[in-house]
């Protein structure tokens, strides 16, 4: 598969087929991560690869509670007040009830605390999804609440020193890929100034 291809039918997949992962895939999709450039060329990663069924489990417990615990944050206190029908908020509440059922999960840690060193990560994770989509491979980013970051760290022996930036379920998809919807160039980008048109292709 081509990057560009790779790059626009990169979408969030949150459902999961019940099958395994080659190893060699997993490998090759995190030697594609590392690749990644990083401030200062700091490095600051961490990737924990979790497949064991048990810490899956415990760590699925803490990622559905994280998730409602976010969803309380903005005043949504249950499934009732989530619009029915098909949407990303409705896909990402199923993630809170199925992640366990992924056949990988990734946590992508930073050292030390603050922004500059999740910076450098971002660029990495982008790196291991477009790799994983080479694979057939796919996954969503998502994030921890801080009432379970605590316990995450216990569970899986995570330094203190180190913060957990995402935690990214992996693999084949239960539906498709791409295209994916985005906003149009003419929306998002100025040329010189903003405001101004982009010049026409010719």
């Amino acid at each position: 598969m081509s990057l560009g291809e790779s790059i626009f039918t990169l979408r969030a997949i949150r459902r999961f087929q019940p099958v395994s992962i080659p190893n060699r895939d997993l490998t090759d999709i995190l030697e594609a991560a590392i690749r990644a450039p990083s401030g200062g060329n700091s490095q600051p990663w961490h990737f924990l690869l979790v497949q064991d069924l048990d810490l899956r489990k415990k760590l699925a417990n803490l990622y559905h509670e994280a998730w409602w615990a976010k969803r309380k944050d903005s005043g949504i206190m249950g499934p009732e007040d989530i619009p029915s029908g098909k949407g990303p908020v409705q896909s990402a509440m199923r993630l809170a009830d199925e992640i366990g059922q992924s056949p990988a999960i990734i946590v992508v840690c930073a050292r030390s605390k603050g922004p500059d060193s999740m910076a450098s990560v971002i660029p990495a994770v982008q790196n291991l999804l477009l790799a994983a989509r080479g694979f057939g491979i796919g996954g969503t980013i998502t994030t921890l609440h801080r009432q379970v970051e605590e316990r995450v760290h216990e569970l899986l022996n995570i330094p203190e020193s180190f913060q957990i930036v995402y935690c990214i379920p992996l693999g084949y998809p239960a539906g498709n890929f791409g295209p994916v919807k985005r906003k149009s160039l003419v929306e998002v980008v100025s040329y010189d100034y903003w405001g101004n048109n982009l010049p026409n292709k010719d």
